[in-house]
């Protein structure tokens, strides 16, 4: 967190919560109060405040203040770079991937040390490349589409992700069971009693 943001919390350390204004899309877009965050220096002070707490809620630190997320779906979006490298929606590089799952509309999840997170929609046809059988061979387009199909129905497939020397083979998982899986909340709600804004 920022410097700024750590004497703002130990200043005023009792400051309430709020809760549902901010968001963040599928895409990894910041929301507010439903209408897109489109200043860079906004959007990188969150980025770089941004984090979760023992109860899964994720959460911006602005200054004393802690904003909870809505999330449309995953706490982290992974982008992939002309490198081929995965970085999250905040910007932060990827280099440990723990497990990783296609969901039933093909959505591609993946456990990093950054938490969970959903790869960018616009993004999935490049990663293809780094997909692979269970020998760690490259799969033909009719090969890869009925190993992403059978992980769509539920069904194991050997489909195996190939990222920087870390191989993941891909299971199958349902969006509804995403959240408590991955041990995240997706709308974080004020405690019986608290005080928070909203």
């Amino acid at each position: 967190m920022d410097e700024i943001v750590l004497r703002a919390m130990a200043k005023w350390p009792d400051v309430p919560a709020v809760y549902g204004w901010l968001a963040l899309d599928r895409r990894g877009q910041w929301l507010l109060k439903g209408e897109r965050i489109a200043n860079p220096v906004i959007t990188e002070f969150i980025g770089r405040n941004y984090g979760a707490d023992p109860h899964g809620g994720w959460f911006f630190q602005n200054g004393p203040q802690r904003v909870y997320v809505r999330l449309a779906y995953t706490p982290v979006v992974l982008r992939l770079a002309d490198t081929g490298a995965l970085t999250t929606h905040c910007a932060r590089p990827v280099f440990r991937l723990e497990a990783g799952w296609i969901d039933q509309n093909g959505v591609v999840l993946l456990d990093t040390e950054h938490g969970p997170a959903a790869v960018d929609d616009r993004d999935i046809e490049a990663l293809s490349a780094c997909f692979a059988d269970p020998t760690g061979r490259s799969l033909d387009d009719d090969a890869l589409l009925a190993s992403i199909e059978r992980l769509q129905a539920g069904q194991a497939s050997g489909l195996t992700l190939h990222y920087q020397q870390q191989h993941l083979v891909l299971q199958p998982i349902n969006s509804e069971e995403v959240p408590a899986r991955l041990g995240f909340v997706t709308d974080p709600q004020p405690a019986a009693g608290e005080n928070a804004c909203r």
